[in-house]
Parts: C-alpha cells; sequence; structure tokens
C-alpha cells in the first residue's frame, strides 16, 4: 500500500527524480508479485507434492502388511536416555524377541519394537512386514501426507516472496547508489567554494 501512496505523490511531484520513479515502480511490481505470484507458486508446489505424497501412501500401503507377532520373552533395555523427550516416547514402546507369520505364509521371529509397555509371553500385537516378512516401518496415511504437502506449498509461497523481497531490496540498494552517484556529481560541477564562483570574494 505504502508503494502505491509513494507511486502516486511522485507522479507529479516537480522535485520527482527519474530514480524515485523507478523505485516506486520497483516496489508496486514487488508488492503485485508477492501477492499473487507467491500464493500461486505455494499451491503449485502443494499441490504437487500432495500429488506425489499420496502416491507413496498407495505404494506403501501395498507393500507393507500389518501382521500379528506373539512375544517370546522382553530384551533388556538400552542403556538409559538422558533426553526426557525420547524417553518418555520409548516408555510406551517395549524391545521383545517375537514371532510372526509374514504375507507369504513363512515363519520369522526376531527382536523388534512392541507397542506394550509391559509385555508378558504370549502377548499379541501389531507389526508392519513387506512381503517376505521384514519388518518396516508403518506405512504414511492420508493425513500425514496431507499435511507435508501443505507445508511444502507454505513453504514455497514464503521462499518465492522472501526471494521477490531480497530482489527489491538489491535494486532499491542499487537505486540508492546512483542516486549518491548523481548527488557527487552535482557537487562536483557546484565547484570548490559551495556555489560561490563569480561572486567576487
Amino acid at each position: 500500500m505504502r508503494a502505491l501512496v509513494g507511486l502516486c505523490r511522485w507522479r507529479h511531484n516537480p522535485l520527482r527524480r527519474k530514480t524515485d520513479l523507478v523505485e516506486a515502480w520497483v516496489a508496486c511490481v514487488a508488492v503485485l508479485l508477492i501477492a499473487v505470484a507467491a500464493p500461486l507458486a505455494g499451491l503449485a508446489i502443494g499441490g504437487a507434492s500432495r500429488d506425489a505424497l499420496l502416491q507413496s501412501v498407495r505404494d506403501q500401503h501395498k507393500a507393507r502388511h500389518e501382521v500379528a507377532g506373539t512375544v517370546i520373552r522382553k530384551v533388556s533395555r538400552p542403556p538409559v536416555d538422558p533426553d526426557p523427550e525420547t524417553s518418555s516416547a520409548r516408555d510406551r514402546h517395549s524391545r521383545v524377541l517375537a514371532e510372526w507369520t509374514a504375507p507369504d505364509g513363512t515363519a520369522h521371529s526376531g527382536t523388534v519394537v512392541a507397542a506394550l509397555r509391559s509385555p508378558d509371553p504370549g502377548d499379541r500385537f501389531r507389526l508392519w512386514t513387506n512381503e517376505h516378512g521384514q519388518v518396516v516401518g508403518r506405512p504414511l496415511d492420508d493425513a500425514t501426507a496431507s499435511t507435508h504437502a501443505a507445508l511444502a506449498g507454505i513453504g514455497a509461497a514464503v521462499a518465492v516472496a522472501g526471494l521477490v523481497e531480497g530482489v527489491r531490496r538489491i535494486a532499491v540498494w542499487r537505486i540508492v547508489l546512483r542516486r549518491y552517484d548523481r548527488w557527487d556529481q552535482a557537487w562536483d560541477r557546484a565547484g570548490p567554494d559551495w556555489g560561490r564562483t563569480g561572486t567576487g570574494s
């Protein structure tokens, strides 16, 4: 808004310099780009990210399968972690020796992390495996994919706005330098006696 006011103010001002008008136009173009290009870039990047992430969700759900595991015994805990955030998250899970049947029908066993606070032998829990029974991470869900895509879109919009503002600042800096150069030239033309040349003093 300030850019538009500045442009209108300088259009008919007799003291207006060419650099003043250029600076006002640069500001107007920057405002227009931030208002239009940044949201469009955010929508485009967010939409493309969402499509790619949802395809990844579909692929993961095809390749990963939820199976039932049976606890054989609890495995001793690793050394105490001083970080309270990771240790509190770990308190809700236990490392156990378990057995499970893969989607292809083969039997497997190994040490896994189970969502059990105090597991006992014979307890059952859910885990994710690939077709061959190897334990894999839980697949991404639609809500998480959409959130990641929205964050990517917001990040793209902010990046475009920052880029436009950065270019505007560089342009204004160059305009100011040029203005200072012209002032120096004008002072050089005025002479060494500050305008008293030819007054007889």
